[in-house]
């Protein structure tokens, strides 16, 4: 049976966006294991550039925050710190970054997060018509307007995209 019309069920994610009353459709998919956007992009049928990674990220006093790119680039953490007043800034360990957002790493959605953090947005991505982004599991994205992330996030601008 074709995952394409399931319901999947409620995720803080969802329950917050619902909340806020902003459209979106739901994508499942089949997880992979380290497929990550790729994957998700050509089982989904859609261009993975459009298909947004959250990352949960760390400054050098080891303070939380979360960076949207697009799924087809990297993140210049050189850059991205100049950019936000850091001296520096790297990934969090999976099991920091699950205590975090309250997400398995895979499956983290920068809505509904346990805590609050400050979410950094590659700017290109709000020129965006829509975005698929992790609905809060693994195996399932949700279609939105980019800027629902300004709106519901506080997402702040920055340029600190590298191809891959």
């Amino acid at each position: 049976m074709s995952k394409k019309n399931t319901h999947v069920s409620e995720t803080p994610a969802t329950q917050m966006l619902r909340a806020h009353k902003v459209e979106f459709t739901e994508h499942p998919y089949d997880y992979v294991e380290h497929g990550g956007t790729g994957e998700s992009a050509r089982q989904l049928g859609l261009d993975e550039h459009a298909v947004v990674k959250t990352l949960v990220m760390q400054d050098q006093d080891a303070r939380p925050l979360i960076v949207l790119m697009h799924g087809d680039r990297k993140v210049s953490t050189k850059n991205l710190a100049r950019q936000i007043g850091a001296k520096s800034v790297e990934p969090c360990k999976p099991e920091v970054a699950n205590r975090h957002s309250g997400y398995l790493v895979g499956g983290t959605s920068p809505f509904g997060t346990r805590k609050d953090m400050p979410v950094f947005i590659e700017e290109s991505i709000l020129a965006l018509p829509r975005i698929a982004i992790n609905g809060g599991r693994r195996g399932f994205l949700v279609q939105i307007d980019p800027q629902a992330c300004v709106r519901l996030l506080g997402a702040r601008p920055v340029q600190c995209a590298l191809a891959e």
